[in-house]
């Protein structure tokens, strides 16, 4: 079983050294986890300053306010992020955790062409891959292959609808992929998301499933967007494709949701305007010899990241906490692993890299989910930590 190795040149931005890096590390001595400033080399504690990230985002500029913040050095980020990996960790000295903790982890979905097309692929092969490719050559005919210059809720997009309706190939993916309304789900409960060197859940009752590379955005409960990470929603396509109304048994599971592998906060460097921009890329190694890349722009997302936070918050929904929005993935594999017709899916123990230059790398172990470290960590438990540390004042 391959073992992973971490170190700052591999999973931190390429100008990582500068830029405004928020993360949590689990401080053993206390317990529970602790808020950490990224400077440098250096991992600093600064909960005395933010008891969570959660509060650190409800600041006007958490950038600013990070910098300035003062904290305990705990460690260098070499030290632990070694640590961090389950097989080899030490459990008397810090690790590396997800860098989110008390926000709504939500997800967009359907919001680029490529994956809207395979969602309805999905739908009509009820989950049979060998299905998909014949009905995937039929829904490229009816709709074609390209509708990245179609805005979503557009008079354009209104008139295909009509068409695709008067055909029979009407599909409640394509509806929230060119209709006015995005598909938003929660991903995961807050406290649950596994971070960069940690084991990834597959449902093992799945036989077809992949990796959705993506950036995650981080709101405040004012709905301003403040950071960027990167995140892998893990996908269990067998399960979505024989009913959407399975969209929770495919999305939320053990060790499924991916973040990280730190909170990147806008700043002069780093930008929403940046994260428009962001390409991310993927790879999956099988210990069995397979590979498989793929990339993701953000650029050719068919809703504004900023729309898309819009139709997530706002006076009919309320995240008093702030939120975690994935924006969704362009990348669908089709190739096939094994034998033909049969697509791709994951194989136990397949080493996934998800990374962009700006946000760094996760890379993460795919495990079945009954063999991932078990969540027993929740808010409950984070409150009597920070309340047994001193740290909670009326």
């Amino acid at each position: 079983m391959p073992n992973i190795r971490l170190d700052p040149a591999q999973v931190m931005p390429s100008d990582w050294r500068e830029a405004a890096l928020v993360g949590r590390a689990w401080r053993p001595e206390f317990g529970g986890p602790s808020v950490v400033a990224l400077r440098g080399e250096d991992v600093i504690d600064v909960t005395t300053r933010f008891l969570t990230v959660s509060a650190l985002c409800e600041e006007p500029d958490p950038a600013a306010a990070l910098a300035a913040a003062e904290g305990e050095r705990i460690g260098t980020l070499t030290e632990i992020l070694a640590n961090t990996p389950p097989d080899t960790r030490d459990r008397s000295r810090p690790w590396l955790l997800a860098p989110v903790d008390l926000q709504a982890i939500k997800a967009a979905g359907v919001t680029f062409a490529v994956s809207m097309l395979e969602r309805v692929i999905e739908e009509r092969a009820r989950g049979n891959p060998a299905a998909a490719a014949a009905i995937r050559e039929e829904v490229v005919r009816l709709v074609g292959d390209d509708l990245s210059r179609l805005r979503p809720g557009s008079p354009e997009a209104m008139r295909l609808k009509e068409v695709l309706v008067a055909q029979g190939a009407w599909s409640q993916y394509l509806e929230v992929g060119i209709g006015p309304d995005a598909e938003i789900f929660t991903k995961a409960p807050p406290m649950s998301a596994v971070g960069t060197g940690m084991d990834a859940g597959l449902h093992p009752s799945s036989s077809w499933n992949n990796p959705e590379p993506e950036v995650a955005l981080a709101v405040s409960s004012r709905g301003a967007i403040v950071g960027a990470m990167l995140g892998n929603d893990v996908n269990l396509r067998d399960v979505e494709g024989r009913s959407a109304l399975l969209l929770g048994k495919a999305k939320d599971n053990n060790a499924a949701c991916v973040l990280g592998p730190c909170l990147r906060l806008f700043d002069g460097r780093f930008t929403l305007d940046s994260s428009r921009q962001t390409t991310v890329t993927l790879v999956v190694e099988g210990d069995d010899g397979f590979r498989l890349e793929g990339s993701s722009s953000i650029a050719l997302i068919s809703r504004d990241p900023a729309d898309l936070v819009a139709q997530m918050i706002g006076p009919h929904h309320q995240y008093p906490d702030g939120a975690v929005l994935f924006l969704g993935t362009m990348f669908a594999p089709v190739a096939d692993r094994g034998a033909p017709g049969k697509g791709f899916t994951h194989a136990m123990n397949d080493i996934v890299t998800i990374a962009a230059p700006q946000l760094g790398a996760l890379v993460n172990r795919m495990r079945a989910t009954n063999e991932c470290e078990p969540w027993t960590f929740g808010a409950g438990h984070l409150m009597r930590s920070l309340a047994q540390r001193g740290l909670l004042r009326g």
